[in-house]
């Protein structure tokens, strides 16, 4: 032990003792990749949670409009007002949570039959060239 601690010992009259570290296990989390399902599953979470949070914060909202009207203190106003605007912060969350979900259903990675090629190069002659075209038409 340390001397720094010894007139705290003293003072409160205990005996330092020696505690071992416990070795701390770490555990690997498991993750499945299930684009879609994991998708719709954190979608209908978070829609959930937020709705949750909003119906609790309307509660606190209406709580201290109640407090605020009691005690007429300025204080009490600006903490009403500042838990509505947090609850419509979180409502406008919501919004975007749509939004955002449409967006991801929208920019599915589908295959494309078209490509687009760059850079073509044509060795041989003018005449060629326009031979091979007209013939094409």
């Amino acid at each position: 032990m340390t001397k720094s601690f010894e007139s705290l010992d003293e003072t409160f009259d205990i005996t330092p003792t020696e505690v071992a570290p416990k070795a701390i296990k770490k555990v690997k989390p498991i993750i499945e990749i299930d684009k879609d399902g994991d998708r719709e599953k954190d979608y209908t979470y978070a829609r959930s949670q937020l709705y949750n949070i909003v119906e609790k914060m309307q509660e606190g909202v209406s709580e201290a409009m109640e407090v605020a009207m009691e005690q007429q203190h300025p204080r009490s106003w600006e903490v009403a007002f500042a838990g509505a605007k947090h609850a419509a912060d979180i409502v406008d969350k919501l919004a975007d949570l749509h939004k955002k979900m449409n967006d991801l259903e929208k920019d599915d990675p589908k295959p494309q039959a078209t490509q687009n090629v760059q850079n073509n190069m044509f060795v041989g002659s003018t005449a060629e060239l326009l031979k091979a075209l007209k013939e094409s038409k």
